[in-house]
């Protein structure tokens, strides 16, 4: 059983598309790390999912291009906790994260307007009581 791995919305990755793969840790641990496989590499295949919207998979591969392994392989490893179901957790979360990021919308464009006639006489007459007040601190008195 894995944790479910959240993308955006209600939307999960199926368990069937992860691939979890268990390792030795380096790193604190004393013993215990030299005898049990707690760091988790978990990796998902973005061209290859049956269930990924496909303009979501076209922005994914896009966005992550440099992150991907073999040019559709999205890989995460944890290994910061001692245990393999939190290194689990650590890396659902991570991949979840990743994906959301790379599957949100592009931003709406912004459009140009132009500063109102009142905005423009503000700053000009504030710039000017600065340069008074800058001027009047000088030793000239001209």
């Amino acid at each position: 059983m894995s944790l479910p791995v959240r993308v955006r919305g209600s939307y999960v990755l199926p368990d069937a598309e992860l691939q979890w793969r268990f390792s030795r840790s380096s790193g604190p641990g004393g013993q215990h790390v030299n005898t049990s496989d707690t760091q988790v590499e978990l990796r998902y295949d973005i061209a290859a999912s049956a269930t990924l919207p496909q303009v979501w998979k076209e922005r994914a591969l896009e966005r992550l291009a440099g992150r991907l392994v073999e040019g559709t392989v999205l890989v995460v490893r944890a290994s910061e906790h001692r245990s393999q179901w939190r290194n689990r957790e650590a890396a659902a979360v991570r991949l979840g994260a990743l994906l959301s990021d790379a599957v949100a919308p592009p931003p709406r464009t912004r459009r140009a307007t132009r500063p109102s006639r009142g905005v423009v006489e503000r700053r000009l007459t504030d710039k000017k009581r600065r340069a008074d007040l800058k001027r009047g601190r000088s030793g000239n008195f001209d």
